[in-house]
């Protein structure tokens, strides 16, 4: 039997300059959450290239289909092709940093398109001895909600190729270059962003005795909300509320009408967050209530928690054992409060997801997602192309 675990790297290697081009064409000229239309039209040349015919089931984004000659399993893989809505700084990026003011590849959407793209050329050059029929998903909108995963899910594209089991990866910046980190279950939190508005009365500072302070209301709310993780949730289960923006007033001597408070809700279970917002709005009505005013409250629901498929982990696990070495796979022993729209696949098909090293000092890559300075460690695709490979192929790699 072929060991196609030499053959594979060594098409990694062939196609590194071509992700790198990739990735850096991509990441001069960002698009954001549905307006990826030059981004997508790129991406169906470039397959188109190589031999693998595309459907476009959004206004952007597009699916491609690498059919086997041998009998396997319908696998996808899956990446995300959105930049997100902000400018970029950094020397290392100083050749192909964005040229479009207001948005930038700040979470590494760009490089999980060149990965993906590099992996697809692979499996094409192996197309003869690939097993099965591998599903190339190249999805907008993973920064903006409802998420563009669940639209290619609710699209029924997946279903109508027979989709089994489905992966995909995110470059993380505090693992190194050929190391990847996986961990089977609760991988990434459930979503949830939240609106309120206090509403008050307004007056001179003066006299506040005159006035109903929202400000002094906002205040006693927020302090509460810091009791309804350690006092309402058991305390083995993580959950997160977390306040990222007040506004309130315009002067020095004005006690403003309202005030208005945004931030999120991170947690393993929609359940455990319809949980927290009861409490919350508990909360913000007696204290507004107590106080004299009212308010406002919107719970809006993002993404589901990303949990990983057991037998799809193993799956992974195992690839990349084989592929990488033992040390290179981090095994994780705790999940992460970010969260993650292919969170929307796994509700329907197995799946798993895991992080690529990306991080390094070299390439001033180990800046955290959504810094202005985020880079990545092109070295990383070395891996991650591989891998992605590597997975159709477990059974034939030793």
């Amino acid at each position: 039997m072929t060991n196609f675990k030499e053959i594979i790297q060594k098409k990694a290697d062939e196609y590194f300059d071509y992700m790198v081009q990739v990735r850096r064409h991509l990441h001069k000229n960002p698009e954001v959450s549905f307006k990826e239309f030059e981004t997508t039209d790129y991406i169906r040349h470039e397959l188109k290239k190589i031999g693998v015919e595309t459907e476009q089931p959004l206004e952007t984004g597009c699916v491609g289909v690498i059919e086997g000659k041998k009998p396997g399993p319908v696998i996808a893989l899956r990446a995300d092709i959105d930049a997100l809505g902000m400018d970029e700084e950094g020397e290392a990026k100083a050749g192909f940093i964005s040229e479009r003011t207001g948005a930038a590849h700040c979470c590494g959407h760009d490089a999980h398109t060149a990965n993906l793209l590099g992996a697809a050329n692979i499996l094409k050059d192996l197309e003869s001895e690939l097993p099965g029929k591998v599903v190339l998903i190249f999805q907008p909108a993973e920064e903006k909600l409802p998420g563009g995963a669940r639209l290619i899910r609710e699209s029924g594209i997946l279903q109508k190729h027979g989709v089994e089991e489905i992966y995909g990866l995110h470059m993380n910046p505090n693992y190194a270059p050929g190391e990847i980190a996986v961990k089977a279950g609760s991988f990434m939190s459930c979503t949830v962003e939240f609106e309120i508005e206090v509403i008050g009365k307004g007056g001179h500072a003066a006299t506040p005795h005159l006035t109903i302070d929202p400000i002094v209301m906002a205040s006693q709310i927020i302090t509460q909300f810091q009791t309804v993780i350690s006092r309402t949730l058991d305390p083995t289960e993580p959950a997160v509320i977390t306040v990222g923006k007040i506004s309130a007033g315009s002067a020095h001597n004005v006690i403003p009408a309202k005030a208005e408070m945004i931030g999120t809700v991170r947690a393993f279970s929609m359940e455990t967050a319809r949980l927290i917002k009861k409490r919350m709005e508990e909360i913000i009505k007696s204290t507004t209530e107590g106080a004299g005013g009212s308010y406002k409250f919107q719970f809006i629901e993002g993404y589901p928690a990303v949990i990983n498929d057991d037998k799809c982990t193993q799956k992974l696990s195992d690839a990349a054992y084989k592929m990488l070495g033992n040390e290179k796979v981090i095994e994780l022993n705790r999940p992460m409060m970010a969260g993650e729209d292919f969170a929307f696949y796994q509700e329907e098909f197995p799946g798993s997801f895991f992080f690529l090293g990306s991080g390094s000092d070299e390439a001033d890559s180990k800046w955290s997602w959504h810094h202005p300075r985020y880079n990545i460690d092109e070295r990383a695709f070395l891996t991650g192309s591989a891998l992605m490979a590597g997975l159709i192929f477990q059974n034939s790699i030793k």
